[in-house]
């Protein structure tokens, strides 16, 4: 019987995500080292103080973070914890609003503001079209989530950086899947006099066969893709119902790119 495994695109069994909060004017440095080592970002943005001179006006959003995500932060950065429902419902659903008229693209990430949530607010997100939202703190750990509303990262780019992201570069047991979330603002880089820690880090991590750069709302895409391919019952070939291709491995060796809407074979 065969014995297929999911894998990340073109075979990788490694991915590297990086989250950063408020969209201050900090973001324009950040996104060229990003560019620079072609690794991806979600950048959380308060579109109700984007007025505000320490942060990216709204005419700038469209081309600074093209080719990354633009998500929700809410509207005004609130304790949302302590805030009633529908008011929570408002600051997200509005800042979602405002954010998909700036881009001109879906936009279905949030990261709860001052790490504040509830599990009554977990549970209003989906009917607000948000897919995941991410936390604060720091699991030291390269696990994929397994609750996509209380997305923890590996790490703050304060904490043990370039040590995890050496520990990252090293990994080669492909039975697993691997993550790697980097999070923090981007002023925090200017306040620390500190730049010079994510230029390394995304030298070290950036530009390598062996990683899926990716951001976080086309990770969870890629993800539920894979969860509805449909297997024979032997094994034996795959059906991918979905629009866009998804990435299997058979003993870890031989990589198959199944299409969407393709029957495959596994041989």
């Amino acid at each position: 019987m065969m014995k297929p495994y999911i894998c990340f695109p073109n075979g990788k069994f490694k991915v590297l995500t990086m989250s950063y909060d408020d969209g201050k004017l900090e973001d324009r440095r950040l996104i060229e080292i990003f560019n620079r080592y072609h690794i991806k970002g979600t950048f959380h943005i308060n579109s109700g103080e984007l007025d505000m001179d320490i942060r990216i006006h709204e005419d700038e959003i469209p081309k600074l973070y093209e080719g990354h995500e633009v998500a929700c932060h809410t509207l005004t950065h609130p304790t949302i914890a302590r805030e009633p429902l529908p008011i929570v419902a408002h600051e997200v659903l509005q800042d979602r609003m405002n954010l998909e008229r700036i881009t001109g693209h879906l936009v279905q990430g949030l990261s709860y503001p001052n790490g504040s949530y509830s599990k009554e607010i977990e549970e209003l997100l989906p009917a607000l079209g948000i897919r995941y939202s991410r936390i604060v703190g720091d699991s030291d750990s390269f696990e994929l989530p397994t609750n996509l509303y209380e997305w923890k990262a590996t790490c703050h780019h304060n904490h043990n950086l370039l040590e995890l992201g050496k520990e990252f570069t090293e990994l080669n047991k492909k039975q697993y899947l691997y993550m790697m979330y980097v999070w923090g603002h981007s002023y925090e880089f200017e306040r620390d006099h500190n730049w010079d820690l994510i230029e390394e880090f995304c030298k070290m991590v950036g530009d390598r066969d062996d990683i899926w750069y990716a951001t976080n709302i086309e990770y969870v895409e890629y993800m539920e893709r894979a969860k509805r391919l449909q297997f024979a019952a032997d094994g034996s070939f795959v059906y991918n119902p979905s629009a866009e291709s998804v990435w299997i491995t058979i003993y870890n060796d031989w990589v198959y790119e199944i299409k969407g809407g393709e029957t495959v074979m596994l041989e």
